[in-house]
């Protein structure tokens, strides 16, 4: 049998096709515009979602027998907050998660209701990312829309919706809107009370791996598939590429390279960091696990290659970074180019090179900001380090996964053994597994990830480069507090 993976992405719907053994059959891909209609908002167009799956689909499975399409699993972008009215319109654009428009509304929650008792309902504290202070936002800036809500969603799940016309959503993907009770699974009252919301107005929950439903008629056909294929509940987006990489169960750890980047460990145990420096948030398997979340990682380097340098040969870039300048740079870049998540919590927060003289170099700055990205990542890290978590290892993936410079720089910075995956395929593997688990090609999610996760290469640190990296690491971790006072008034 078949199965479609969606990676609803915050540029581009990624697609895969694969059967039951783990093999890739095809991939498509579609991009969708991103709105910034303010700094520091981020917006996007549902139905620009709903177009790029429906066109992508059958694109994906021109010359494959349709009718052996089982399931469908779908792993989206978190915290966008999308909102319904009593037709199942879109009421507007869905604000995404790297959308910094609600620093008062955090304020609001982390200074008002208090940050130990949001933790006791949620198992979180407020971010500018996610749900909760989006609502707030709507309810005291745009109260004619927010009083048309009928259904408040997350990304993949309208996706989920369109699909099969349920109104649904997941544990992992629910955890990041600070409206769900972790630890129990279910929506917090009082967190609904305080946004002025009813339960009413949230999509059912399910575990991940769970089937929601069949294919809408009208979609079947529209898709050419049969309306018998099962459509599972699917997860946030790192939770689903975590399931991709086998990091499920006790102990398991993940570190994403993608547009944000992810520290994510995952545990048979709920737990909760006592500063809520990390997220502790359900996992796809039915467990839970930690997350440290940084807004820019790969990002970064888009955007300096992009539009500052605006070259796309990247490669070319990195290539004059030999091993014998690794740990040696007297250029730090803070990676802050959208605020910052984890460990920080700083809306406020920007992006600077310090440190350059008459002598920096267009390399230099390229390896600050490759090094950037890895220190941000060690804070999160040590974190975890700081709750008695043992990191010797880990998965590696996501775009920024690709070059091997980058792979050498984290390793060595983070002073640990990175393993990259045979097939590394993001939240759309990881969705197509959980749709194997909901159809009963698997038993459990643990059972599929063991079949078949693969891994294709260690990266290992070098004691030299590891010992000269932590003296700079030592120092870049002194940046952000100094900088701290300054940053809202560049605002």
């Amino acid at each position: 049998m078949l199965y479609i993976g969606i990676d609803l992405g915050t540029s581009a719907v990624k697609l895969l096709l694969m059967d039951e053994t783990g093999r890739v059959l095809n991939e498509t891909s579609l991009a969708y515009p991103l709105e910034f209609p303010h700094p520091g908002w981020s917006q996007q167009n549902p139905e620009d979602w709903k177009r790029a799956v429906l066109t992508g689909i059958p694109r994906l499975l021109e010359g494959f027998d349709k009718s052996q399409v089982a399931g469908i699993g779908a792993g989206g972008q978190m915290h966008g907050l999308v909102v319904l009215d009593e037709h199942d319109t879109v009421i507007r654009p869905a604000i995404l998660w790297n959308d910094g428009r609600t620093s008062a509304e955090v304020d609001e929650l982390n200074g008002g209701v208090g940050r130990e008792q949001l933790s006791a309902w949620t198992a979180n504290i407020a971010f500018a990312g996610f749900t909760a202070p989006k609502l707030l936002w709507m309810r005291k800036h745009e109260p004619e829309n927010f009083a048309r809500i009928r259904k408040i969603m997350l990304p993949k799940d309208y996706i989920n919706y369109i699909l099969t016309g349920v109104h649904c959503t997941d544990y992992s993907d629910a955890s990041g809107m600070l409206l769900l009770d972790v630890e129990h699974k279910r929506w917090s009252p009082e967190m609904l009370s305080l946004c002025g919301i009813s339960e009413a107005q949230m999509p059912k929950l399910y575990e991940s791996y769970e089937t929601v439903g069949t294919l809408l008629p009208e979609i079947a056909d529209a898709l050419g598939l049969p309306e018998t294929v099962k459509v599972c509940a699917g997860a946030g987006d790192n939770a689903a590429a975590a399931v991709g990489t086998g990091t499920v169960g006790e102990g398991g750890c993940n570190i994403s390279l993608g547009t944000s980047g992810t520290v994510f460990i995952s545990s048979e145990r709920f737990g909760v960091d006592p500063n809520n420096a990390l997220h502790a948030f359900a996992h796809a398997d039915g467990h839970y696990h930690l997350m440290g979340c940084m807004l820019s990682a790969a990002s970064c380097n888009k955007w300096l290659m992009d539009e500052i340098y605006q070259t796309a040969d990247y490669a070319a870039e990195q290539m004059p970074i030999t091993d014998d300048k690794l740990g040696c740079n007297h250029v730090y870049f803070l990676p802050y180019l959208m605020g910052e998540r984890s460990p920080i919590n700083d809306v406020n927060a920007r992006g600077c090179f310090i440190g350059m003289t008459m002598d920096s170099t267009r390399t230099d700055l390229t390896q600050a900001m490759l090094e950037g990205v890895a220190f941000a990542i060690r804070d999160s890290v040590e974190v975890a380090r700081s709750l008695g978590i043992d990191i010797r290892r880990s998965m590696l993936c996501g775009g920024g996964a690709k070059s091997p410079l980058w792979r050498k720089i984290l390793a060595n910075v983070l002073n640990i053994e990175l393993t990259l995956p045979v097939s590394e395929q993001g939240p759309g593997m990881g969705g197509a597994m959980l749709a194997m688990v909901a159809c009963g090609a698997y038993e459990s999610v643990d059972a599929v990830c063991r079949a078949l996760v693969h891994v294709s290469e260690t990266v290992r640190p070098d004691p030299a480069i590891a010992a000269r990296y932590e003296a700079r690491y030592q120092q870049f971790r002194q940046i952000y507090p100094a900088m701290k006072w300054l940053f809202p008034k560049l605002l």
